[in-house]
């Protein structure tokens, strides 16, 4: 695996920006994503942005965001904390990946399990059928701390 200047840039941006929960960049572009977990991977989906030949490093990535990225079209994806699942997802569709730390598998915030939004693609294979459940299990949790 190499580390080209799109996924250093990427890096970089990431670690200097708390506030960022995910950084793409593909030449002189650099796209940054706000807020945690999977959210401003649903938010590039949702405004229609692609990565095709972005780089993208990520705090955390788990098999829901490997799955968004997939679908995103990142052809390089780095984390932070990577779990074993989302390791999986990306090296079977081709995706370049590298990480930190590997895991077993993301927990929750509580740490007393496995994330929802992990719980929500356990038994998808098909990165094509991942945004419903995860945007489901996503507004599942903003209704339960409201």
């Amino acid at each position: 695996m190499t580390m080209n200047d799109d996924w250093l840039r990427a890096q970089r941006e990431l670690s200097a920006h708390d506030e960022l929960g995910c950084v793409a960049c593909r030449g002189g572009e650099t796209l940054t994503g706000t807020g945690r977990g999977v959210k401003p991977l649903l938010a590039w989906l949702a405004a229609g942005q692609r990565l095709d030949g972005f780089s993208a490093s990520d705090r955390v990535i788990g098999k829901a965001a490997a799955m968004l990225y997939i679908q995103l079209g990142a052809v390089a994806v780095r984390g932070h904390v990577m779990s074993e699942a989302g390791l999986a997802m990306l090296q079977s569709h081709h995706v370049e990946a590298a990480y930190d730390e590997l895991v077993p598998m993301i927990r929750n915030r509580a740490n007393t399990g496995m994330c929802p939004i992990e719980q929500s693609v356990r038994d998808i294979d098909d990165p094509a059928q991942a945004e419903a459940p995860i945007r489901a299990a996503v507004a599942q949790l903003m209704a339960a701390r409201s």
